[in-house]
């Protein structure tokens, strides 16, 4: 019993069952955070969202907001149609989308995933507008603009000697 005692009072013991308590709480109590996100994965958040396992298509409606890292796009719509089938998403209603820093706006817009292609569409009386970053090119055409004169063109080709006409013996 004397041997218990002193290790009730040791402060080895005092300091453990302090640890142990707040080790459990640790574990039980410490949130989990979801991993990072597959590079393919396509998120979609909204007000509403309805699925039909079978047709195939995914509808959001109410503030939708679309993240695909994988192609480095984000898009804002009213509502949004996946057709799983045809893996193209069909956006509508005042449609935002920035991709890789360049923006497309129009009513409508469907996206091809397989083809990485947009199709934009404007309201009725409207237009469709994009704003692309275009980076200088490095090649010799933008050298001679920047540094010494452009060759001069003429208007007229140059000419060609005649051809020879050669008859088969």
């Amino acid at each position: 019993m004397m041997l218990s005692a002193k290790l009730l009072n040791s402060r080895i013991f005092k300091g453990l069952s302090l640890l142990l308590p707040l080790t459990l709480a640790g574990a039980i109590a410490s949130p989990t955070y979801p991993q990072a996100a597959p590079p393919r994965t396509l998120s979609v958040r909204s007000d509403i969202q309805e699925a039909d396992s079978k047709t195939g298509i995914v509808t959001a409606r109410g503030n939708v907001q679309i993240n695909y890292p994988a192609r480095q796009m984000q898009a804002t719509a009213a509502q949004a149609q996946y057709f799983s089938r045809e893996r193209r998403i069909i956006l509508s209603g005042d449609v935002y989308v920035l991709q890789q820093g360049n923006s497309l706006r129009g009513e409508t817009i469907t996206y091809l995933i397989d083809e990485g292609r947009f199709i934009a569409l404007p309201d009725k009386p409207g237009q469709v507008e994009s704003v692309y970053l275009v980076a200088p090119e490095q090649d010799s055409a933008t050298q001679n603009s920047i540094g010494s004169p452009p060759a001069p063109v003429s208007p007229q080709p140059a000419a060609k000697p005649p051809a020879r006409l050669t008859t088969p013996n």
